[in-house]
C-alpha cells in the first residue's frame, strides 16, 4: 500500500488580523495560522516583543506578516490596523480580538476604580472598537468572516480571576453574542474562545510567578489531569474558528478548560 503525506493548510488565502499578537496566545495563534497559509498582521502596543516575533517567524521562511503599533483604546488605531491590513493584503477574513489586561490585583474592597476603568477600557471598549471596524470593512467587502473573540473562564464564574478582568470578561461574551445576532445577516460570524489557566506573561506579570508555577497551580485544582493547558491549545481553538471547519458555527463559547468551568463554580485560579 503506498502511503503519502498530505499537508493541509487549513487557512490558505485568507488574511487574519491578530490584536495583543506579540505574546502569548496571541503570537501561538499568529505563528498557528501562518503555518496554515493565512497572511496575518499582528496589532499591538509591545514593539520590541512584536518585531521579534516578525524577525523569528521570516526566518522561518514566512514573509506573508507584518506588525502596525496599535492601542485597542483608541479607535483611530484600531480603524488604521484594519485599513493597514487590507491596503496590504487586499482583503480582511479573520479577526481574533485578543488584546486584554488582568487589571487590578485587590480585593473588592480595596479596588482602585480608575485601573478597573482602564481594564474595562482595554478589554471591552478595545474589543468593541476592533469588532467594529473589522466587521464594516467585512461588510464593505462581501467577505464571510469570522470575528474570535479571547474571552476566559472568568467569563463563566466568579472566583477564577480578580475583579475588573471578570467583569470585563462576563462582558466581553455578552458582546459576542450581540455582534452574532447583527453580523449573521451578512455571512460573518462571531464567538469567543475561553481558555483556563496558561502560563503566558499576562498571568506570570499579573501573580508574579513564572509560568511553571501558573501551570502547576492550574494542574493542581483543574478537572482534566495528565494534560497542561498551552497557548497553543488555545491557538488551536482560534484556528478551528478560523477555519472553514466550522462555517456554522456562530454564537458559541469555545472554553478550552479541561471541564473546569462545568465542574467547579467557586475556586481560585489563574486566568489565561
Amino acid at each position: 500500500m503506498m502511503s503519502c503525506n498530505v499537508f493541509i493548510f487549513r487557512l490558505e488565502g485568507k488574511v487574519a488580523l491578530i490584536t495583543g499578537g506579540a505574546s502569548g496566545i496571541g503570537e501561538a495563534t499568529a505563528r498557528l495560522f501562518l503555518a496554515n497559509g493565512a497572511s496575518v498582521v499582528i496589532a499591538d502596543i509591545q514593539d520590541d516583543l512584536a518585531n521579534q516575533v516578525i524577525s523569528s517567524c521570516q526566518s522561518s521562511g514566512f514573509e506573508n506578516l507584518c506588525y502596525i503599533r496599535c492601542d485597542v483604546r483608541d479607535e483611530k488605531q484600531v480603524e488604521a490596523a484594519v485599513n493597514t491590513t487590507i491596503t496590504k493584503y487586499g482583503t480582511l477574513d479573520v479577526l481574533f480580538s485578543n488584546a486584554g489586561i488582568m487589571g487590578p490585583m485587590t480585593t473588592l474592597l480595596d479596588l482602585d476604580l480608575d485601573a478597573f476603568d482602564n481594564t474595562m477600557a482595554v478589554n471591552v471598549h478595545g474589543m468593541a472598537a476592533t469588532i467594529k471596524q473589522a466587521a464594516r470593512a467585512m461588510v464593505a467587502k462581501g467577505t464571510h468572516g469570522s470575528i474570535i473573540c479571547t474571552a476566559s473562564v472568568a467569563g463563566s464564574i466568579g472566583g477564577s480571576g480578580p475583579y475588573a478582568y471578570t467583569t470585563s470578561k462576563h462582558a466581553i461574551l455578552g458582546l459576542m453574542r450581540a455582534a452574532c445576532s447583527e453580523l449573521g445577516a451578512y455571512g460573518i460570524r462571531v464567538n469567543c474562545v475561553s481558555p483556563f489557566g496558561v502560563g503566558t506573561p499576562l498571568a506570570c506579570n499579573a501573580y508574579n510567578i513564572d509560568a511553571s508555577q501558573v501551570e502547576a497551580n492550574c494542574c493542581a485544582i483543574g478537572n482534566l489531569k495528565g494534560v497542561v493547558l498551552k497557548a497553543r491549545h488555545v491557538a488551536d481553538a482560534a484556528l478551528f474558528l478560523a477555519s472553514d471547519e466550522s462555517v456554522y458555527v456562530s454564537g458559541q463559547n469555545l472554553s478550552v478548560d479541561g471541564g473546569f468551568t462545568v465542574s467547579i463554580s467557586n475556586a481560585t485560579t489563574f486566568s489565561n
